[in-house]
């Protein structure tokens, strides 16, 4: 017994420089460890993972349109043949209208089904068969934003949705570019495939946009970043002082009345007490007169009162009766002498324009004429 006491602190000692002696982790930078290096690939998920197999069986189920039946007529022998590689049985109901994906027990991957599942709803939102079966990769994810109760007026919804899409498809196109993605608006819901970084910030513009922001904001703070993702000293720093802040300049100001009611200054005694009828009678001296002589006055004033109305009514009708204002009369001028006009003058003008002929030579001219033709007879004679 003495000889296993003896043992115990030694023993205790032993244990003590043992946890002393635990490797110490390297004073690595934080940024190092949680930065993933370039061109870096998680390994993919073989049968040799899972040699197995799974132990139940799962199913998942949609639904499509009617008008997507020819089309997924037409394409599911790819999609059987792209989902039989992975071991998952898929079926179409053209009656009931539904897609449904089941696994087999020859499938090893447990997530296969959950992507199984994500194409056929990307197949039911009208994403081509060559975009929706990317999702079958491992660095490939969806997203399936619904936008159909974010805005209650239909107008206003068509409006927001067709701004996200832009003229001919140029700002849908440009969001795919800056954030890798492919892009899929149809009826009430946006379909996006792509990398995971790239769905949360396509998921952040459609519903921005379906909150009345312009979607040309989002796409310029993707443009700063994506040329600060190039260097590589920025990267583990703060981005927000390179990065745009837009206010919001329509802002809705509440409507003010058009009374403004002024409060009075407060103070903390009471408003004085309002005159009753009687305390005004005593001040005017008629609660002391008689009954009938308070009748009189009241008779007297309902007289004056019709009186007053009756000669209103009677300027009203007199009105009808005043003649209106005549203009003045305003006398014709004299012609003065200066412009007055010689008749006789003007006459024997006249006589003689008749008597000449328009064109006509006068005596003497006629007769400079006649010797000027028998020179030239001569001449030639």
């Amino acid at each position: 017994m003495a000889s296993s006491k003896l043992d115990s602190p030694a023993a205790a000692s032993g244990k003590s420089e043992f946890r002393s002696q635990k490797p110490k982790p390297e004073n690595r930078d934080e940024s190092e460890l949680l930065t993933v290096p370039d061109g870096w690939k998680e390994p993919a998920f073989s049968k040799e993972d899972n040699p197995r197999g799974l132990l139940e069986e799962s199913s998942f189920a949609t639904l499509f349109p009617k008008y997507r039946e020819a089309y997924l007529k037409e394409c599911w022998p790819l999609v059987q043949k792209a989902l039989n590689e992975h071991h998952v049985n898929a079926t179409l109901d053209l009656i009931e209208g539904s897609m449904t994906v089941c696994t087999t027990k020859k499938t090893f991957d447990p997530y296969i089904i959950i992507r199984a599942r994500d194409l056929i709803k990307l197949l039911a939102r009208s994403v081509s068969f060559e975009q929706a079966v990317r999702i079958l990769q491992d660095d490939v994810a969806c997203d399936i934003i619904k936008i159909g109760s974010l805005v209650r007026n239909k107008e206003r919804f068509v409006k927001r949705r067709q701004r996200l899409i832009g003229p001919k498809g140029s700002t849908l196109k440009a969001l795919e570019l800056l954030t890798n993605c492919y892009i899929m608006v149809q009826g009430n819901t946006v379909s996006a495939i792509g990398p995971f970084s790239g769905l949360k910030e396509v998921r952040k513009v459609v519903l921005d946009t379906m909150k009345n922001i312009h979607p040309i904001y989002n796409i310029k703070t993707l443009m700063i970043k994506r040329e600060l993702a190039k260097d590589s000293e920025l990267r583990s720093q703060s981005w927000e002082r390179f990065l745009p802040q837009f206010k919001h300049k329509n802002v809705n100001k509440r409507k003010e009345p058009k009374k403004k009611t002024v409060k009075k200054e407060y103070t903390p005694f009471p408003p004085p007490q309002p005159e009753s009828q009687i305390d005004k009678e005593l001040a005017s001296g008629e609660y002391f007169l008689k009954a009938s002589q308070k009748k009189r006055q009241k008779m007297e004033a309902i007289k004056a009162k019709q009186a007053e109305a009756l000669s209103k009514r009677q300027e009203e009708r007199n009105k009808a009766f005043i003649p209106p204002k005549e203009k003045p009369i305003v006398k014709p001028k004299e012609a003065s002498t200066e412009t007055r006009i010689d008749v006789a003058a003007l006459k024997e003008k006249v006589k003689k324009a008749k008597s000449k002929k328009l064109g006509a030579l006068t005596a003497d001219e006629v007769k400079l004429k006649m010797e000027a033709d028998e020179k030239k007879k001569k001449k030639r004679k």
